[in-house]
């Protein structure tokens, strides 16, 4: 059965959040954060173990098409992308099977820290199609969706542009073209472009939350959560959903249901990594100690080539004041970055500035100027935006007295 495209007329992670206001857990969570959690883990639970125990009927399915659309509404990303690549594979022509496999590799990608090269497929897939086939506006409409996902937002936006010049009312070529407009910053043309699409449909779920990310980035995120919950109650198996609802409470300083959604990633994934991270990061910033040394040191054990694990490990070693330890951390993260030609645009600053705080707290003059030195070096490649100036005759630490 061919999932037609509605033709119907009518936007890291990031670990950056902007509370209004804060609040920090005395000594136990609040009842209301208990019973969310307990009653998300009882949801979620229930339904994991129905899918694998056949709890919940397996519908009668003619082909694999409807297979790979039943695992994928399951939340089994996994077997969706491999029954799709099939599809595609056997049957080059396959429309649907193509998007449902794209689909999966792009959602998947954000699902957990070590998925961006699902993106990277998924843009493969779809210039090969899009090379055989430039004509088909399903297919540019499909390339373009992958496209906003990956490198290239610009080409996105000219190629949605141009199947909206034959099919005005292309659901999908709205969709990349709003994600495309949020992705270079055109915020208020994102917003005005997702209003316009239709809410009917099989790309709802879609429209809904190319609606919460345009309402985000212009700071609506009461808007953002009550849109992104439209698409969680079209489909709340989707991990990737959970940590954009969490995201957005956590902009609103709503910490209980932004846990909450985080228990419902573990619910379904009990290995995610990045989920772990999250929760890292947001126990930091609550002052719960032991969950974020806990949280973080699990990252780092599950992830050691993770940069990020480090860094907020880094961060809760110095809040502690155990400086070595901080000190030691940074040091990895700063490392990884370089190993792994993150461009400098992109790095972690705090890696080597509270590195050096650390090193200079300790008294280590050659661990201070050292790590000083890279910045320099980095900073001379690309001006970065913070800035870091020692002494001219070096810092107090590292001046001999005669």
């Amino acid at each position: 059965m061919r999932i037609q495209f509605q033709r119907i007329n009518r936007n890291q992670s990031n670990l950056t959040f902007r509370p209004r206001r804060r609040r920090v857990f005395a000594g136990c969570l609040p009842l209301t954060l208990v019973l969310s959690i307990a009653l998300a883990l009882a949801a979620t639970s229930w339904n994991w173990l129905g899918a694998r125990l056949n709890i919940t009927a397996t519908p009668d399915a003619n082909s694999e098409l409807e297979l790979a659309q039943y695992a994928f509404n399951s939340g089994d990303l996994d077997t969706a992308i491999s029954l799709s690549r099939q599809i595609w594979t056997n049957q080059p022509n396959s429309i649907d099977g193509l998007f449902l496999l794209i689909r999966g590799l792009i959602y998947r990608s954000y699902s957990d820290y070590n998925r961006d090269v699902d993106r990277e497929i998924a843009l493969q897939i779809t210039t090969e199609a899009y090379n055989r086939m430039p004509s088909d506006p399903d297919i540019s409409a499909i390339h373009a969706f992958a496209l906003q996902a990956t490198s290239d937002p610009i080409l996105s936006a000219r190629l949605a542009q141009g199947v909206l010049g034959r099919v005005p009312d292309h659901q999908l070529a709205q969709i990349a073209l709003t994600l495309a407009f949020g992705r270079v910053g055109g915020y208020d043309a994102a917003l005005r472009q997702a209003q316009q699409i239709s809410l009917e449909g099989d790309l709802a779920l879609e429209v809904y939350r190319a609606l919460a990310i345009s309402h985000s980035d212009l700071g609506h995120y009461d808007e953002a959560i009550n849109a992104i919950d439209q698409a969680l109650g079209i489909n709340n198996r989707l991990a990737f959903l959970h940590f954009e609802r969490a995201e957005f409470a956590l902009h609103t300083s709503d910490f209980d249901t932004a846990t909450a959604a985080f228990f419902h990633v573990l619910a379904f994934d009990a290995e995610n990594t990045k989920v772990r991270l999250r929760m890292c990061d947001l126990s930091i910033r609550l002052g719960n100690r032991a969950d974020a040394m806990s949280y973080c040191q699990d990252v780092t054990e599950r992830a050691p080539t993770w940069s990020d694990g480090w860094y907020l490990l880094g961060r809760e070693y110095f809040l502690r004041g155990e400086f070595s330890l901080a000190q030691e951390s940074f040091n990895h993260c700063s490392t990884l970055q370089v190993q792994q030609n993150t461009p400098i645009s992109q790095r972690q600053f705090e890696c080597w500035y509270l590195q050096g705080q650390a090193a200079e707290l300790q008294g280590d003059c050659n661990g201070l100027l050292q790590i000083y030195n890279e910045f320099l070096a980095m900073n001379a490649i690309y001006p970065l935006a913070e800035t870091w100036i020692l002494p001219p005759d070096g810092p107090a630490i590292c001046t001999t007295t005669p």
